[in-house]
């Protein structure tokens, strides 16, 4: 197979790296890539979220396959084009991509399809926001209703700050959405699906918010672990009385009902779906949608995946996906960290020269993943974006993936450069538990 990859960042570098484990595939070019992934692909020039240009791309390359990696270019219909230009192409249609796109739609689907998500209020005024704001009380959780890179969360015991969130999204042009808040460990996972099909992959659990201890503001993710052990003693018994492990629980109670409720409304969902969960006192409930493999959870996901993941993607692409085929996983663990620019996310700084990475990757055990990288006229590595480079580390055990994780970032510098110290220290101190829900 020749395959292309859409995007830039360390997902679709993940992405890159594993389809180059792939015996299947001679070629993954990437469009328009970064420093790092031109190191394991050919790179394209492309505008990613320009559905013409990408279609014809993909058409004039000859292209097995198209994977297209970010939110906002499947949100733009870019799938939609690759597909009317006869190539098969991994990513939902614009209208399934509103799964991510509008918190709203995605709010309705799951209604319509008897999904447990947190209660919700679609607030268009101020005075709307504010009344629902009062009805829920705190912690008070505020989304804007359109795509915002992962930033567009609120989550706050602060009722002016919550307020003040809702008057900007709405300030925007966009409507906001007020939920109740979830308690909970949240867990990540991604399903695999053809439209009709699913396949689960391994649970993981990310960071969202900038500092140690969920301080700070949310941000795209800041690191993330996979597998989860305290999960494995969460099961569930379904009215005929047969037990479903955790992964079957989310895949029989939120992805199959989810993708049976997009074919209903002729919008079959083709791609991954990303479920955003809250592990919750009253089970198992939907936090958010995506609408493509998460960052930085794919990063760790995709480093433990020993399935051929170009031919998984195609069979998916294709309306081929086995539901009953079982995916082989290495033994043990990853851990990665997400190394930020200065005054990320606010206003990251960009054009700091980066040292270090080699060395990184001389460490038993290490992989470095490129996101906000480029190469400046001098040859060298500079910073371009907020999230900039993800260390991800691999062992037999949680503890030691984490330490390897950061013995690679400590490597690693720039000025300003920043990075949690407590990516899965719960986990490792055996500090996260949930009650099985019978």
């Amino acid at each position: 197979m020749k395959i292309l990859v859409i995007g830039s960042g360390g997902r679709e570098h993940a992405i890159v790296r594993a389809l180059n484990r792939d015996p299947q595939v001679k070629e993954v070019h990437a469009a328009p890539g970064n420093a790092g992934i031109s190191q394991d692909a050919t790179l394209k020039a492309v505008d990613a979220s320009a559905p013409r240009d990408v279609a014809a791309l993909a058409y004039d390359g000859g292209y097995d396959l198209v994977v297209i990696g970010p939110e906002a270019p499947l949100a733009a219909g870019v799938a939609d084009a690759v597909r009317d230009a006869g190539i098969p192409v991994f990513g939902p249609s614009q209208a399934a991509a509103q799964l991510e796109a509008s918190k709203a739609f995605a709010k309705l689907v799951m209604s319509s399809a008897g999904v447990p998500t947190a209660e919700a209020v679609h607030a268009t005024t101020p005075a709307e926001a504010i009344e629902a704001l009062s009805s829920f009380g705190p912690p008070y959780v505020v989304k804007d209703d359109g795509l915002a890179a992962g930033k567009g969360v609120v989550v706050t015991e602060d009722r002016e700050a919550a307020v003040a969130h809702a008057v900007s999204c709405l300030s925007g042009g966009s409507t906001v959405v007020i939920e109740e808040f979830l308690d909970g460990p949240e867990v990540s996972l991604f399903v695999l699906s053809d439209g009709q099909n699913l396949v689960p992959l391994s649970p993981a659990q990310d960071f969202k918010r900038i500092h140690n201890d969920d301080a700070g503001p949310n941000t795209g993710g800041m690191g993330a672990y996979t597998p989860l052990d305290w999960l494995e003693g969460y099961a569930e018994t379904d009215p005929a009385g047969v037990t479903r492990n955790f992964t079957e629980i989310v895949v029989d109670t939120v992805a199959r009902p989810t993708i049976e409720e997009m074919a209903r409304r002729g919008a079959p969902f083709i791609g991954v779906l990303y479920c955003g969960l809250a592990v919750t006192s009253r089970g198992v409930k939907v936090v958010e949608f995506n609408v493509r493999f998460g960052d930085p959870e794919t990063q760790a996901v995709l480093e433990r995946l020993q399935t051929p993941l170009g031919q998984l993607l195609l069979d998916a692409a294709t309306g081929q996906l086995d539901a009953d085929r079982q995916l082989e996983w290495s033994n043990g663990y990853a851990v990665d960290v997400v190394i930020a620019a200065e005054n990320y996310p606010e206003s990251p700084r960009k054009g700091d020269v980066i040292t270090g990475v080699q060395e990184a990757e001389r460490h038993t055990g290490v992989s470095v993943l490129h996101a906000g990288t480029v190469l400046d006229e001098n040859g060298e590595l500079v910073t371009a974006g907020g999230r900039v480079l993800a260390v991800v580390g691999t062992a037999d055990t949680l503890a030691q993936a984490q330490a390897r994780a950061y013995a690679g970032a400590q490597k690693i510098s720039w000025p300003g450069a920043q990075y949690r110290t407590d990516i899965a220290a719960k986990a490792v101190a055996g500090q996260i538990s949930v009650e099985p829900a019978v």
